[in-house]
């Protein structure tokens, strides 16, 4: 079912808690997704979680737990005992539980893990980077080892499968539990019981380390259109794996993180938070933008003989900065889309501003004479000055043009956020460049014409 959540429902499940309506609430939240009755649980207060989390099961406790935006969970959590938090963390999977347990106060987090039933696999995962394969791993897989036959394999699936929800692969190790393949559930069904696991096992499988950057684990699993990868360490041994509802959320972030970037926002915020967080992330680079605007203004300034002469030059300033700023967007984009999609471009530096070179060839020619017909009628035949409008704009989109390509480039190079280069950066790079180009060839042309 597709779940809206509107302020008349929301009503509703307030009174029916106000009211402790235990019927009304236990068959709505029977028939809702546990991230639905998160979002529910998001615009109620704490004691009134309260109350509809003990309504229900601990498994479905437990994930819409996990399913809570990060701040209302961290407040959630630190209500309950450590003992209430720990039963709930026996019902989550081992890398939401290192999350979860990583979000709260360390002393907290100290009393939780020592009344966890079994905190092995949760105390494994806690020393990994966040940012990390082994951060975004999960400690539950089915593994076989390949001295067994197909009918101890399928034992030993029922008996490891009782704490994965999802089985998409059955990794293969040995003694030593080094990670030698996999092996489908369909071979398993179809061969004797007596066949040995060995025989019928996939040696080539995609595995990564987990040191690697959940960045670069994502763009594997997006390459080889994978629902799960397993982690290995530096010795080969099989670690865990990692699925692609986690990998999802790396994609979604990430997204998230350039959306802001190129927006010129500092900081990872959302329009809930407080007017003081937003304003520090929004504030550093409408600064920097003040700041070009202000060279902009003085730029203008040294060239004020020419719009005095030509008065007629100040109606085309915000034509080229405008048209800069959008070519170098545009160009940057598509930088940054490729840096993402493949961790790198397949082409040279050199054959990529070359073709970078040539698209902006075409589209300067095209809107300078689009703009040259468009200004000779407009003037009055003002041929110098629609020559000189015309021509500054073929040159804007060509140096645009390579700016927005190499920019994202470089700042990739120096391991700096190239989705920056494609918000405030870029177009005010591009503003005081367009100045530059449209007063110095309007002084060449005047004065050629003279």
């Amino acid at each position: 079912m597709n779940f809206t959540l509107t302020q008349d429902y929301l009503d509703l499940f307030s009174e029916a808690v106000q009211n402790q309506n235990a019927d009304f609430i236990t068959s709505q939240t029977t028939i809702l997704h546990s991230a639905d009755i998160s979002a529910i649980l998001d615009e109620l207060e704490t004691d009134e979680c309260h109350y509809i989390l003990s309504l229900l099961p601990e498994q479905v406790r437990a994930d819409i737990i996990s399913d809570l935006d990060t701040d209302i969970r961290i407040d959630f959590l630190q209500t309950y005992a450590p003992s209430q938090v720990a039963g709930i963390l026996d019902y989550t999977d081992s890398d939401d539980a290192a999350d979860i347990l990583n979000e709260l106060p360390i002393k907290m987090r100290e009393e939780v893990i020592s009344h966890v039933e079994e905190p092995q696999d949760v105390m494994d995962l806690l020393h990994y980077d966040e940012d990390c394969a082994g951060g975004l791993m999960a400690k539950e897989l089915v593994t076989a080892n390949i001295n067994w036959t197909v009918v101890e394999c399928v034992e030993e699936i029922r008996r490891q499968a009782e704490n994965v929800e999802k089985i998409y692969s059955i990794y293969v190790v040995d003694d030593n539990d080094v990670l030698l393949g996999r092996v489908g559930i369909k071979k398993l069904v179809l061969n004797r019981s007596n066949t040995k696991v060995a025989d019928i096992y996939e040696p080539d499988i995609i595995s990564v380390y987990s040191y690697q950057d959940e960045e670069e684990v994502a763009n594997i699993m997006q390459k080889y259109d994978l629902e799960a990868i397993p982690v290995i360490n530096v010795n080969k041994q099989l670690l865990g794996r990692i699925t692609i509802d986690d990998i999802l959320d790396v994609i979604t972030e990430q997204a998230e993180q350039d959306i802001q970037a190129m927006a010129g926002l500092s900081e990872d915020v959302e329009e809930d938070d407080s007017v003081w967080l937003l304003s520090r992330a929004r504030l550093p680079w409408l600064l920097i933008g003040m700041v070009g605007g202000m060279i902009g203004a003085k730029f203008i300034g040294l060239f004020e003989g020419q719009l005095i002469a030509v008065p007629a030059m100040a109606f085309f300033i915000p034509l080229i900065t405008a048209t800069g700023g959008n070519v170098g967007i545009q160009s940057s984009t598509l930088v940054v889309q490729a840096l993402a999609d493949t961790g790198g471009l397949q082409e040279s530096l050199w054959g990529r501003l070359f073709k970078s070179f040539l698209v902006a060839l075409i589209n300067g020619f095209v809107i300078g004479v689009f703009v040259l017909g468009a200004n000779v009628l407009l003037t009055g035949g003002e041929i110098i000055l629609s020559l000189v409008v015309s021509f500054a704009l073929f040159c804007v989109v060509i140096i645009a043009s390579i700016m927005g390509t190499i920019t994202p480039l470089i700042l990739n190079k120096f391991d700096v956020n190239p989705a920056v280069a494609s918000g405030p950066f870029i177009t005010t790079a591009n503003d005081l460049l367009g100045l530059a180009i449209y007063f110095s060839v309007a002084k060449l042309l005047f004065s050629m014409a003279v």
